[in-house]
């Protein structure tokens, strides 16, 4: 089906956390196809994995040491191409991690451009001399913390990683670096995937005279506890050479029939719509994925403005949402504070399965998974280690997939890479699957009920109502779903006018004398032309 990523619901699986076959404590292709049956009965449409190539794992595979194999952790070819075809009988498409922006310092690439300034491979990172003083040749930051610059003794010349050391940038300046990129993404193409998800899409270019970097504005005047956000990253990413090549990667998907692009969009609220939109406007990516919506923010000012702010910028553009993900804190923890745990998880459900544009799922989101409190000596993630305590790293959303109540969840037989602790075990897939009450139930309905109605296609119209309510309707040729949302733990009543009619899911959420009354964290799908007359 020609655009079938308009609207779809994609559910991300963390390869080495969603099942392990083997017995050694990491999640592996066989056992990824193993539970597609229980991604492909959720009723959603495709599986993004995280990385699964062959990889040092210094940063979990987003390190690569070579784009055409599966790490052997993992698995096979022959496993990846075993997933694929099972997830296609099962009418999922599959969207894989694509990292190009930098690779493992392991790589062949790496090893012949470091060893010398004149070797065929010496422009393909992005090297630059030092100062008379030795130090690196401007201010950039990298992500991970200290310069993004490190020094070799064999150049003796910087290069730039804008994450971990072992992690140097490509030079996208030079064009045999895109043909070669773009040919091994061919090369998944030819393979059977339907797409990619294109990891941090706008570090691809750097400013090639190395220009210093401005402050960031800040609300106060006290220093981040990662000082890579204190500065305006106007030279080291976000560059307008990005545009024509993302064209050029355009061009190849649209070789193949039915492929899609979505692009991850590591920027700041001040920027980040806007790089969403030029990034999704014409012959570039077909969806940008932006952190807009996996913060501490739980306003309904925040979730419209991001909707309406994107469609303002774009309105030939397609975003997609989601309020989890593999690097940042588990949105039920996150917003803990607005009522229970399950009511959370119940509404935040409603609330994102009813956003225009397409939708992201974590795995474990459909059981209203919580954050894993992680101690100190069972980190591996490299940024949790370095500026632990006062930011903890992202492990804690990254453990486990919990399928029953054993000691190890069901993932595994031997002793998990990272642990299954108890909160985690009580939110299991087998005491949800037979429960009508449970989130996985509530997921499970909404999918299929999102799916025959105006919420995967329709256009948004939100309405002025006073906080903590969001209100708005989705509608198209077929007609019109309202959508209400309590995002608070106090009742709130909503005047309606119009044919109002509670016909739709919906929890806590009751219809009388043209009022609709929502209980604290309670929400209405609703199909119906009504209007919310009043704030």
């Amino acid at each position: 089906m020609a655009d079938w990523w308009r609207g779809a619901v994609v559910y991300q699986v963390y390869p080495r956390s969603f099942q392990d076959s083997d017995g050694d404590g990491i999640g592996d292709l066989p056992g990824i196809t193993a539970r597609l049956d229980h991604i492909a009965g959720l009723g959603v449409d495709a599986i993004w994995l995280s990385p699964v190539f062959t990889s040092p794992m210094a940063d979990m595979g987003y390190d690569v040491s070579d784009y055409c194999d599966i790490d052997p952790l993992f698995g096979t070819l022959a496993d990846f191409d075993a997933l694929v075809a099972r997830a296609h009988e099962l009418g999922l498409k599959v969207i894989i991690d694509q990292v190009i922006s930098h690779s493992s310092d392991q790589h062949p690439h790496f090893r012949e451009s470091r060893m010398d300034r004149t070797n065929p491979k010496a422009d393909w990172y992005v090297w630059a001399d030092p100062k008379p003083d030795g130090s690196p040749p401007n201010n950039w930051i990298s992500v991970f913390g200290g310069s993004a610059w490190e020094w070799d003794t064999r150049r003796r010349q910087y290069y730039l990683h804008n994450f971990l050391t072992s992690q140097p940038d490509f030079n996208f300046h030079n064009t045999d670096v895109q043909d070669w990129l773009l040919s091994t993404m061919r090369f998944w193409l030819e393979r059977g995937v339907d797409g990619f998800r294109l990891d941090t899409v706008n570090y691809y270019f750097h400013d090639p005279l190395l220009r210093n970097n401005g402050p960031e504005p800040r609300e106060d005047n006290l220093p981040a506890v990662n000082p890579y956000e204190m500065q305006d990253h106007e030279y080291s990413k976000c560059r307008p050479e990005n545009l024509p090549f993302l064209e050029r990667m355009r061009a190849l998907l649209d070789e193949f029939d039915d492929r899609t692009t979505v692009g991850e969009v590591g920027e700041g609220p001040r920027r980040a719509l806007r790089i969403m939109e030029e990034y999704t406007s014409g012959k570039r990516l077909h969806m940008a994925y932006s952190f807009d919506m996996l913060g501490p923010k739980f306003t309904p000012d925040h979730f419209r403005s991001r909707v309406e702010g994107f469609f303002r910028a774009a309105p030939l553009g397609w975003p997609m949402w989601a309020f989890s993900n593999h690097d940042v804190i588990r949105h039920v923890t996150r917003w803990q504070e607005f009522g229970p745990v399950v009511d959370v998880a119940k509404l935040s459900a409603a609330l994102l399965l009813a956003l225009e544009g397409s939708i992201c799922l974590y795995q474990g989101e459909e059981l209203g998974q919580t954050e894993t409190d992680i101690e100190f000596h069972e980190l591996t993630d490299p940024p949790g280690i370095r500026f632990w305590p006062e930011y903890k790293g992202r492990d804690g959303c990254r453990t486990p997939m919990v399928w029953d109540g054993s000691e190890q969840g069901g993932f595994t037989t031997g002793t998990p890479w990272l642990p299954v602790k108890a909160p985690q075990r009580q939110r299991n897939v087998a005491a949800q699957a037979g429960a009508p009450d449970s989130v996985l139930a509530l997921y499970r309905n909404l999918l299929a009920w999102r799916k025959g109605s105006a919420l995967r296609d329709g256009r948004s119209t939100f309405f002025d109502v006073a906080e903590p309510v969001l209100a708005f309707r989705r509608a198209d040729a077929e007609g019109a779903v309202l959508c209400l949302f309590n995002l608070s733990d106090q009742a709130q009543s909503v005047p309606v006018s119009g044919a109002a009619v509670l016909d739709g899911p919906s929890m806590g959420a009751t219809l009388a004398d043209g009022q609709v009354t929502l209980a604290p964290c309670g929400w209405v799908w609703t199909r119906c032309d009504a209007t919310v007359t009043a704030g």
